[in-house]
């Protein structure tokens, strides 16, 4: 079956995500859990509906994950836990910058956020009991002026892709960012203040 656990312990909730990131993330809090490789729907990668605002496109995206994970479990048979899904996405003057496509796209990206201050937002979605809990960490970020041939070294290096903005702040990325505002693990793409604040709501307590 297309899911894998993380820690030793029996699973206290599914993690409806392909992130690595997130994974390492709830093990560095103790949360013994089971990842759900839920497919893709066809299509564009997570659309932005027409004329949807920015800050609204990720908390529905984050919500479509978890309902999708977990019309997954009930199809998979599998055990009733509560389910987990996050969505983070960079905000730059109410423009998305989601995925970069390819090279040229993420360069054009980081191009756009050098010398800038930008949004992060990470929403999380909760499902358990029959119902559906959110939250939203807000970010702000400030990127120092990056020169173009340290862009393309970056770029080079495989990091960018796969990432909301084309970058990852825990990593070769971190000499980029002069400054944040808010959530560290939110930029990464798991605020984990919030995720525990959702996980109390269902009695989930952490060590």
């Amino acid at each position: 079956m297309p899911m894998s656990s993380h820690l030793h312990s029996a699973p206290r909730l599914y993690l409806a995500s392909a992130s690595p990131r997130r994974r390492e993330l709830l093990s560095q809090i103790g949360l013994a859990h089971q990842v759900l490789d839920v497919p893709s729907p066809p299509g564009e990668d997570e659309p932005r509906h027409a004329g949807e605002p920015a800050a609204d496109y990720v908390r529905r995206t984050a919500r479509d994950k978890a309902l999708r994970g977990e019309q997954y479990r009930q199809a998979q048979g599998l055990p009733a836990l509560p389910l987990l899904a996050a969505d983070t996405t960079v905000i730059l003057d109410g423009d998305v910058l989601g995925k970069p496509a390819d090279r040229d796209h993420a360069i054009q990206m980081l191009m756009r956020l050098s010398g800038s201050c930008h949004e992060v937002h990470t929403a999380v979605a909760l499902f358990a009991h029959d119902r559906l809990h959110e939250r939203v960490s807000i970010t702000q970020v400030r990127m120092r002026e990056l020169r173009p041939d340290e862009v393309a070294r970056y770029c080079d290096s495989g990091e960018p892709y796969g990432k909301a903005g084309a970058y990852g702040i825990q990593g070769l990325a971190a000499a980029f960012i002069e400054r944040i505002d808010g959530s560290y693990t939110g930029v990464m793409g798991l605020p984990l203040f919030e995720t525990a604040a959702l996980l109390r709501r269902v009695d989930i307590t952490l060590p």
